[in-house]
């Protein structure tokens, strides 16, 4: 009988296994690598522009046609006469009926030299590059979203437990100020007070659950799994400057490696070609070809049915392009003007990848003094309310005087959550900038979390 407690207990725990074990950051990047539709969104892309590829390099290869054609003319010809004018003598042709006629082609053309269907194929592999760098860069963006997404969710639910433990402990200050009016202790202007901030602590209760609520759909929205139970970041996060410690070095890396830089840089490359190849509309083409014809025709009655010999042609044809009112001219202008724009997307994606590198980069430098000022305000806050509390129980501080330092202690302790989740969040944004974040510097993120419980 003393087993079914236990046997009872495991097989809840089995049944409803987000209550056995809080939920980490690499859980929640696999779910996003496989249910996140903005990644999947590019990889389609990637797929579709990479078949630009093949039907360029199609227009290279032979062409073959084939074709067969069967009319019938209903109007046959009638019976009646004619004289032949060489001899003079009178001839009756028979009637037809209605002409049935077959015919049958085939031909095979390829393309000798068109240097426009060359720059078309090089414009198709930098096209694929450029949308390759971009599903990195969309790749890299994932473990910062989800990163992101989650420290919002700790960071709300963080507001949520501070303000809970204000609501409850003003909710102690309004019963004591009630208490003392009622033994004519203090005035009746303590209790208003005291309600007033109650009242402040409650709407922003409800504030921050609503915060939570949206924070764990934002994590959702990513993962497409419920956000519950998660790890949290433990105390002792390693506050360690960026490696190396020169935002030069980061700048430099960055302009090298930012696969947004290189998929605007691929799509200059392809508007070069693209101009070569409006360019070259007004050069001359050569193709060859050969072909295979055959034809047939017969009567209803039979009177009439002959056939053609097949005929087989071989062929080169050179095509000289004069003139084709301005098309050719409004091609190249047109091209030009796309990879003036390219190039105009390059310089303003490096300038932003520079503004980003180096601001996160500061970031991270200011977070580790934020993060130790933050804590330092929590413990001082702490202590301040202790000693306003006693003072107040021996008359020489006021009950606002509590109210605010009890106020001072939950702002000290939401910016000190926000700051230490910040500043795990601005190293990933900093590699994220330089183009060097992969999977194991998530991985090396999730290592400082633990269980609520602090296992």
């Amino acid at each position: 009988m003393r087993l079914k407690p236990v046997l009872l207990a495991l097989a809840i725990t089995a049944a409803m296994p987000g209550m056995a074990h809080a939920e980490d950051l690499m859980q929640a990047y696999q779910q996003a690598r496989q249910n996140d539709p903005q990644l999947a969104l590019a990889e389609a892309n990637a797929r579709s522009t990479h078949e630009g590829i093949n039907q360029a390099r199609a227009a290279l290869f032979p062409q073959i046609d084939a074709s067969l054609g069967l009319t019938q003319d209903n109007r046959g010809r009638s019976s009646g006469t004619y004289i032949d004018q060489s001899t003079g003598q009178l001839y009756m042709t028979p009637a037809t009926g209605y002409l049935r006629s077959r015919n049958l082609s085939l031909t095979l053309s390829q393309s000798v030299f068109d240097l426009s269907r060359y720059e078309d194929l090089k414009s198709a592999h930098s096209q694929a590059d450029s949308q390759n760098a971009q599903l990195t860069a969309e790749q890299q963006n994932l473990i910062v979203r989800v990163a992101t997404a989650y420290f919002n969710v700790l960071t709300a639910k963080d507001e949520v437990d501070f303000s809970k433990a204000q609501e409850k402990s003003l909710a102690r200050e309004l019963d004591q100020a009630q208490q003392r009016f009622k033994v004519g202790l203090s005035a009746i202007t303590d209790v208003q007070d005291a309600k007033a901030q109650h009242d402040s602590a409650t709407a922003q209760l409800i504030s921050a659950q609503n915060t939570l609520d949206d924070a764990r759909e934002a994590l959702t929205q990513i993962t497409g799994e419920p956000a519950n139970n998660l790890k949290v970041l433990r105390d002792q996060v390693p506050l360690q400057p960026p490696v190396p410690n020169d935002v030069s070095d980061w700048v430099h890396t960055a302009l090298q490696n930012n696969p947004s830089i290189m998929a605007q840089q691929y799509n200059v490359d392809a508007a070069d070609y693209q101009i070569s190849s409006a360019r070259a509309g007004h050069l001359p083409t050569v193709s060859a070809n050969v072909s295979y014809g055959k034809s047939s025709t017969w009567s209803e009655n039979g009177t009439l049915n002959t056939s053609t010999p097949s005929d087989t042609t071989f062929g080169l044809t050179l095509r000289v392009p004069i003139f084709s009112g301005g098309l050719v001219q409004s091609q190249v202008r047109q091209a030009i003007a796309q990879r003036d724009a390219s190039k105009d997307g390059l310089e303003s994606q490096r300038r932003q990848t520079i503004r980003n590198t180096r601001n996160y980069f500061r970031s991270v430098i200011a977070g580790i003094s934020e993060v130790e000022a933050t804590r330092q305000a929590v413990q001082s806050s702490q202590s301040a309310l202790e000693a306003t509390e006693a003072g107040f129980k021996v008359g020489t501080r006021t009950i606002v005087d509590v109210l605010i330092g009890q106020q001072n202690l939950t702002n000290a302790q939401q910016s000190y959550s926000r700051a230490r989740h910040q500043f795990v969040l601005n190293q990933l944004l900093l590699k994220q900038a330089a183009g060097t974040i992969t999977v194991k510097d998530l991985q090396a993120v999730n290592a400082l979390l633990e269980t609520p419980d602090g296992t």
